[in-house]
């Protein structure tokens, strides 16, 4: 048995580059917990567990998932065998329930470990990759429509981005419709555009608005309506022509079966800390294969870490028709990596390292740490950060 030594979680307090408006907040700054699993053989793995706008996207907030690791998650992790993931995970399973995104986080940073012990790349351990770059989406989330199309114009100009989501749902119905209309109508063909309401609809609003994004030549609508109107978006689904997506119902394989049992969306949106893990969310883009839905590679705003830990993910899905949304590093200020994650020509490369493929620049990560004692950010003025 190789035991693990010490599980190390703290809290990363990073500014946006702008406010990325959304129908249920506007966030102004991402909180990252990250994991650091420390195993007998000197490994170390870590991990990464980041939500939306505290609690106000799901039922983890930061600070929530620091607590659930520190005082339930590491005494357990203490008695297992850092070399067995899978047997690891399943002890959690058995002691902790719910809490997908705290258990994400621990089963990155033990597949991290395990890549460098064996020197391979995530991916391998998930069973091979399919792919070397995953094409890209950028979320246009400022709300001004001249804003967005002035970003999205930069993006392309670039060639960082060439697919845009637009996240809408607090205005009116034909407000958020003619904002979309106006930023494809200016891209034209050189971009898809997509939307994400974010459950901000009612079936009668989605119904309409659906019927007149399609119009206005938007070609995917994401989780319309309440994630549990499972019923009514088997409905929306039907009776679109624009592809419809789900992303709050996946919270892992039960829900991703019983969405496609229930014909409930054309597309799913897979994330692995919503799904409760990477080999979790594996699974939810097998049943997605099986039952003839597309796929989509969702992100919750992640920064570094989770964002390869996803990629690696979403390298083994044999098919990927909606591409990917990885651009959670690129919405805050400050890089985090040693070694930035590599985007171009509207792509990501998939970190080819063992393990990740990436590592935390720890002096960088100290001074953001909400309880480093070199600077005083929280989320409003901050001091100036260490150059490099």
């Amino acid at each position: 048995m190789l035991a693990i030594e010490s599980v190390d979680t703290f809290l990363v307090d990073l500014p946006t580059i702008r406010p990325h408006v959304l129908s249920m907040t506007t966030m102004m700054r991402q909180t990252a917990v990250f994991v650091r699993i420390q195993c007998a053989d000197g490994v170390t793995g870590t991990g990464e567990a980041t939500t939306i706008g505290g609690l106000s996207y799901g039922p983890e907030s930061p600070e929530g998932i620091k607590l659930s690791i520190d005082t339930y998650f590491a005494p357990l992790l203490l008695q297992a065998d850092a070399a067995r993931p899978a047997a690891a995970m399943a002890m959690l399973g058995k002691s902790i329930v719910g809490n997908n995104f705290a258990k994400c986080a621990i089963e990155t940073a033990l597949l991290d470990a395990m890549g460098h012990r064996l020197g391979v790349p995530i991916s391998e351990l998930l069973g091979g990759r399919h792919r070397e770059r995953l094409p890209v989406a950028w979320t246009l989330a400022s709300g001004d429509t001249a804003k967005d199309i002035a970003e999205a114009e930069h993006m392309l100009d670039i060639r960082r981005h060439n697919i845009f989501k637009l996240k809408i749902g607090k205005r009116s119905v034909e407000e958020d419709v003619a904002h979309v209309g106006a930023i494809k109508k200016a891209l034209g063909d050189r971009a898809s555009v997509r939307v994400d309401v974010n459950q901000a609809w009612d079936e009668a609003s989605a119904s309409r608005g659906i019927a007149m994004l399609q119009d206005a030549g938007c070609d995917l609508v994401e989780q319309p309506i309440a994630a549990h109107a499972r019923a009514a978006m088997a409905r929306l689904a039907q009776a679109a022509t624009v592809p419809i997506m789900a992303d709050e119902a996946l919270t892992g394989p039960n829900s991703a079966f019983d969405y496609a049992a229930s014909a409930a969306a054309d597309v799913f949106a897979v994330k692995i800390q919503q799904s409760g893990g990477l080999r979790a969310a594996c699974k939810v883009g097998a049943i997605a294969d099986a039952a003839g839905i597309a796929l989509y590679g969702g992100t919750m705003l992640e920064v570094g870490i989770a964002t390869a830990a996803s990629a690696h993910v979403f390298a083994t899905f044999p098919k990927l028709a909606f591409q990917t949304e990885l651009f959670g590093p690129l919405l805050v200020t400050e890089e985090i990596l040693a070694e930035p994650l590599e985007y171009a020509d509207f792509a990501l490369r998939v970190p080819d390292g063992p393990g990740l493929g990436v590592t935390l620049d720890m002096d960088r990560v100290d001074f953001f740490r909400r309880d480093s004692a070199r600077k005083s950010y929280h989320g409003g003025a901050s001091a100036q950060a260490p150059k490099g």
